[in-house]
């Protein structure tokens, strides 16, 4: 079996990135043999289309409702044909695998296209692509195309199998808005070492770059008749901190895991602010505060802090619900420094309540009404004991967000790397207004909390005769209130993409579905049992509106008749 042509053709329009792989296969034996295509794609991508073609017959893959389709095939499932196509395969990628029986000197082409919207972290976007093909190919190219209306910023190309060789067949054009970035190595170059069959090429293969931005009030893009809202200040003060880390010491934490844990705090107390604020409560079956109070980030009292982050053990129980309430219970006594600040909790476990409160929806209750939106709660589960899904609603019905850190050699980064996503907040209490009677469909507008070096993104659609489109954005910055107001021009904004050839024309709209599918899908986490079913219901109607496969549809793939049928592919979600 030969691969004799693999592309991965990715086309970034305004951040929205739609990415095909095509790979051709033929089987040179004079039997029949199984050809297989694997892709490795980013969690947060939808896929929206695949289909295999065999000399010349396509056979399509059909997104449906995942019921349904669960259905259909659980009569295939009990003649014991079916397997799953998607699964996780680490904390950034799942993985997309699918075989199929093709007969002697027969060719098969494979294709699938996914989309995500990416996002800002850190100050840049990020887009990822996963090289692996186990063989060297003759015809192998990556092309990765931009348009970023607001202009590039900055650019790079990283990549984690590059050799000097390599590096030669990797070319970058680019002029203010566009870039073309187009790696295409020869057999050669993709050799090991000359005398071998083996390829270099196995590994991540990472385009990053950030926009320029001129207004205030962001930038707002539009194409038949949906806008996008970016908004991402920068270079405005950052709020002081309260903020308290909540750290698991039961015992199941032990050894590598306390190890790496131990390491990312001394990182991150380093990276403290001196008007930061900060504590610590560690729980097994006993809860402990570190201090009776918060203490601001002096050099002693980091100093003082990281000898007591070195002496943290593990053993015991876990008491989840029990270390939370105390740690709210010294944020609200902090409450009284002068001076806007934002206050957060950063809880750390490893695994399900067993001490103290255990029902996990008491747990939750209780936490929402001690924190009463005053603070918000992030929670990180280490490895897969955790039950993550109580993590989630926990942290999205407080105003945080959960993350899964992966029990790797890197966990200590993975901890860091949070918590310099969330360090430094410059804006609170966001709205992005527009009018009412003019914008329909509105993704989420209202923000507790942006940090530096991410984005806000809203978008919707709006009404046929609207020549102008007012936005006012308020917010809370740690000096003052703000107000920032802009218009943009229909006409004008939806002109800049009627000339650019390579932009798949209804991408806003796709943007906006994106979004609205994500957006309904979390709601729906932290929602009461009679609103989840509405949500999710809107949110099905989207995917299979759109055709994104989502945790809502699964994609049907069909395969020749003489072929065992009762292939689905879901998209599998962190909390299982």
């Amino acid at each position: 079996i030969d691969i004799y042509s693999l592309h991965v053709d990715c086309k970034v329009t305004s951040r929205f990135a739609r990415t095909v792989v095509t790979s051709r296969i033929v089987n040179r034996a004079n039997e029949s043999r199984e050809a297989t295509f694997e892709v490795e794609l980013p969690k947060t991508a939808f896929i929206t289309n695949f289909s295999m073609s065999i000399d010349g017959k396509v056979y399509p893959g059909i997104i449906k409702e995942k019921a349904a389709a669960q259905k259909e095939y659980d009569t295939a499932v009990s003649r014991g044909q079916s397997a799953g196509l998607v699964k996780i395969r680490d904390r950034k990628l799942e993985l997309f695998h699918v075989s199929v029986s093709v007969a002697a000197a027969s060719k098969v082409t494979f294709e699938l296209t996914y989309e995500e919207l990416l996002k800002r972290q850190l100050g840049k976007f990020e887009l990822l692509l996963k090289v692996r093909p186990k063989q060297l190919v003759k015809h192998f190219q990556i092309d990765v195309h931009i348009f970023e209306p607001q202009g590039i910023l900055s650019l790079e190309t990283d990549s984690t199998f590059m050799t000097n060789e390599l590096t030669e067949a990797l070319t970058q054009a680019r002029n203010e808005t566009k870039a073309h970035i187009s790696f295409k190595p020869t057999l050669d170059q993709q050799k090991v070492n000359p005398g071998l069959d083996e390829t270099l090429l196995n590994g991540d293969f990472v385009v990053r770059y950030d926009v320029k931005r001129e207004a205030t009030a962001g930038d707002i893009q539009i194409v038949n008749g949906y806008f996008v809202h970016y908004f991402a200040p920068s270079e405005m003060p950052v709020f002081p901190k309260n903020v308290i880390f909540v750290i698991d010491r039961s015992g199941s934490m032990a050894g590598r895991k306390m190890e790496q844990t131990r390491d990312a705090l001394l990182k991150i107390l380093q990276d403290l602010r001196p008007e930061d604020h900060f504590g610590f409560v560690t729980f097994s079956n006993k809860v402990a505060e570190w201090k009776g109070s918060l203490l601001p980030a002096t050099e002693e009292n980091v100093a003082s802090a990281a000898a007591f982050v070195q002496t943290l053990s593990a053993r015991g129980g876990t008491d989840i619900g029990g270390a939370l309430l105390r740690a709210v219970g010294a944020l609200d006594r902090a409450e009284s420094l002068p001076e806007r600040r934002v206050a957060m909790v950063i809880l750390l476990t490893d695994g399900q309540p067993t001490s103290g409160e255990t029902n996990v929806e008491v747990i939750q209750k209780n936490i929402r009404k001690a924190i009463n939106g005053k603070y918000a709660l992030f929670c990180l589960g280490f490895g897969f004991d955790v039950s993550y899904k109580f993590l989630e609603k926990m942290a999205l019905s407080n105003g945080g967000i959960a993350r899964r850190i992966y029990e790797q050699a890197d966990a200590a980064l993975q901890l860091q790397g949070f918590y310099q996503e969330v360090a430094t907040p410059i804006l609170m209490k966001i709205e992005m207004q527009y009018p009412e009677n003019a914008v329909e469909g509105l993704t989420k507008n209202n923000f507790k909390l942006f940090f530096e070096g991410s984005e806000i993104v809203v978008s919707g659609k709006i009404s046929n005769d609207l020549e102008l489109l007012p936005v006012e954005i308020k917010a809370q910055s740690h000096m003052s209130d703000l107000t920032l107001k802009e218009e943009a021009n229909v006409k004008e904004k939806e002109q800049i993409f009627q000339d650019q050839k390579y932009i798949f024309g209804n991408f806003i709209e796709r943007l906006w579905a994106y979004l609205t599918i994500q957006q309904l899908l979390e709601k729906a986490i932290s929602a009461p049992e009679e609103d989840q079913k509405a949500l999710e219901a809107q949110a099905l109607e989207l995917s299979l509106q759109y055709s994104f496969v989502t945790p809502l549809t699964s994609m049907v793939v069909t395969k020749p008749q003489d072929q065992q049928q009762g292939e689905v592919a879901n998209k599998p979600t962190e909390a299982g």
